[in-house]
């Protein structure tokens, strides 16, 4: 799933080769913070994070089995750290009733054709409660299905769809603002 030159880079880095590891870095430290960034809603605490999961990469290293790209392998770390801060902060999901969670979610959402700024959006997103913005970001932006994200959140699925519903919810909300 990588190629020779990314095996090379990872068997330098394994070696403990600092231009490698640097090299590493600097090839997926934008993305990831980005990632951070999205998730975290803070720039602060988004580059501490980034920080944190790539000195957890780097420790890491010799577990990777190329199952999977690096770059989705340091994905996976950098959201773990993410997710950590989350807990930290006791992030609590609202639960709907399983009643609830039957009716079709396109019942409830209006079909008008609204066009959007990119940055009023992110900058939209960046207002939404944590929970919301972290189910928003890993369904949207990260492409986790819901029975993914609630493997990685430790919720429900319906936990997932119905914060995923709220945060839509709530977006529009704050873009009419």
């Amino acid at each position: 799933m990588y190629s020779e030159a990314e095996s090379s880079l990872i068997a330098l880095c394994l070696k403990g080769d600092r231009q490698a590891q640097y090299t590493l870095y600097k090839r997926y430290s934008d993305a990831m913070f980005n990632v951070c960034h999205r998730m975290l809603g803070n720039e602060a605490e988004a580059e501490d994070v980034l920080q944190e999961s790539f000195i957890d990469v780097f420790r890491r290293l010799d577990s990777f089995r190329a199952e999977s790209s690096l770059g989705a392998w340091i994905k996976r770390i950098v959201i773990n750290h993410c997710l950590n801060v989350f807990k930290k902060r006791r992030i609590k999901f609202e639960e709907i009733s399983e009643r609830a969670s039957n009716i079709p979610a396109e019942e409830n959402e209006d079909h008008e054709e609204v066009v959007y700024e990119v940055r009023k959006v992110k900058e939209g997103i960046m207002k939404l409660p944590d929970g919301y913005r972290q189910v928003l970001t890993l369904y949207l932006i990260e492409g986790y299905d819901h029975a993914e994200i609630a493997a990685i959140l430790g919720i429900q699925e319906t936990g997932s769809k119905s914060q995923f519903s709220r945060a839509k919810a709530k977006l529009r909300d704050i873009l009419k603002a």
